[in-house]
């Protein structure tokens, strides 16, 4: 797991063969998982100044492989006990999203970035969302974009401050609602199943009472549950 702030901006060595060498301060053992532009990658060599790390078949066509040259954002895994400062993501790149505009206001810049349509029940106004592994707050949402606003400080200590329009970057949804989105779905699914077969109908009946009455017990009333994840 990660949290979505950039420890350090690596430099490229080489990135052939499906292997991507990186120069950086970082010291990793062998088998770490480290984010890489977002990107949950597993160290497979380590050098004295730096590390490599492979890429799938998998990964390479969910990301924009086009960004690893040059500089890249990095981010080991978070262990056991760390203060999470941004939000928590898996380093899952959900798909890629394009800068279609930025713009500057009297205290940092906006970033308009049109997203997947796979991926728009997944945007929320006020919700969290990673680009190029950095965790973002989503200001507005457009019909197929999301509006964020980068305040100097990220913009100096990322590449943001370098991007153009135009710009392909790894989009990672929020944790949370991808799941809320999953469970809502199986819900409906079985509702309808349940419509076909009285039998599953009362099963599932029984299965929510149950449930419900599980979690009262342990002190989280459904109400309980909805106030924590208005919370999140």
């Amino acid at each position: 797991m990660f949290n979505g702030l950039v420890r350090e901006i690596a430099r490229v060595k080489s990135y052939q063969n499906n292997t991507l060498s990186l120069i950086a301060r970082h010291k990793p053992s062998l088998g770490d998982s480290i984010a890489v532009n977002g990107t949950c990658l597993t160290v497979t060599q380590v050098f004295t100044n730096g590390f490599a790390v492979e890429l799938s078949r998998e990964t390479r066509t969910h990301i924009a492989t086009e960004n690893l040259r040059d500089k890249v954002h990095i981010e080991p895994a978070l262990r056991y006990g760390e203060r999470i400062d941004g939000h928590l993501l898996q380093g899952h790149i959900d798909g890629v999203g394009e800068i279609s505009r930025i713009e500057r206001n009297e205290n940092g810049v906006d970033f308009f970035v049109k997203i997947p349509p796979n991926l728009a029940q997944f945007m929320a106004q006020k919700g969290s969302v990673a680009i190029d592994g950095i965790s973002l707050t989503i200001n507005e949402v457009y019909q197929n974009s999301i509006r964020l606003t980068l305040i100097p400080l990220t913009l100096k200590e990322s590449l943001f401050g370098s991007y153009q329009v135009g710009r392909r970057v790894n989009v990672e949804s929020d944790l949370l609602a991808r799941y809320t989105a999953r469970i809502i779905k199986m819900q409906g699914f079985n509702s309808q199943n349940s419509q076909s077969n009285p039998t599953q109908a009362h099963f599932v009946a029984q299965n929510d009472e149950f449930e419900k009455a599980n979690l009262e017990q342990k002190g989280l009333s459904w109400q309980d549950i909805e106030k924590i994840s208005y919370l999140y």
